[in-house]
C-alpha cells in the first residue's frame, strides 16, 4: 500500500530526507492505525520555516510560537468519497533543533514527526495523559518496526 505524497518545501532546508523516506514512514504509519487499510490516502508534507510555522501555530491553535509539526486533518463532506486525509507541516528549523537539543538522530526526528503528525490526521490526540500514553505507545511500536528506538526516552 502507498500513499499519495503532495511534498511541498517552502523553505531552503538542508539535510532532507528523500521522497522514499516520507513514503516509508507514512506507509508505515497509516498500515498500523487506519480503519480503512485497503485504501490509498492522500496527504500533504509541507516544510516550511519558523516565520510560517508561528503564523499557523497562532492562527489555528492560538499560540504565537513556531512548532515541530501541525497536522490538519480533511474533513471528506457527507456523501462525497474522497481518501484525502489532511496536511502536515513540518517546521525544519524546530525540528533539527529539538534533534540537536535532545540528542537525537535527525533523521529518526524526521520520522518520529511524520509518525506523530499521521496519528494526529487519524484521530488520535494527546490532550490528557491517557490520550498521551495511548499515542506514546503507537508512535513507540511503528518506530520500532523502522529500527528506530523509543524517542520518549532520555538520550
Amino acid at each position: 500500500m502507498a500513499h499519495v505524497i503532495d511534498l511541498q518545501i517552502a523553505c531552503t532546508p538542508t539535510e532532507l530526507p528523500t521522497e522514499e523516506q516520507f513514503q516509508l514512514w507514512v506507509d508505515t504509519a497509516l498500515a498500523e492505525v487506519s480503519s480503512k487499510p485497503s485504501l490509498d490516502f492522500e496527504l500533504t508534507i509541507r516544510l516550511v520555516n519558523n516565520e510560517e510555522s508561528q503564523q499557523l501555530n497562532n492562527q489555528y491553535r492560538g499560540k504565537d510560537k513556531p512548532t515541530n509539526v501541525l497536522s490538519f486533518p480533511f474533513e471528506v463532506p457527507d456523501g462525497i468519497e474522497l481518501n484525502l486525509l489532511g496536511d502536515l507541516i513540518i517546521c525544519i528549523e524546530v525540528m533539527q533543533q529539538e534533534a540537536q537539543e535532545q540528542n537525537k538522530a535527525l533523521f529518526e526526528h524526521w520520522a518520529h514527526l511524520v509518525i506523530h503528525g499521521c496519528l494526529h490526521l487519524v484521530g488520535f490526540d494527546h490532550i490528557n495523559d491517557d490520550e498521551a500514553l495511548e499515542m506514546e505507545s503507537i508512535e513507540i511500536s511503528i518506530l520500532q518496526k523502522l529500527g528506530i528506538d523509543n524517542p520518549y526516552l532520555e538520550q
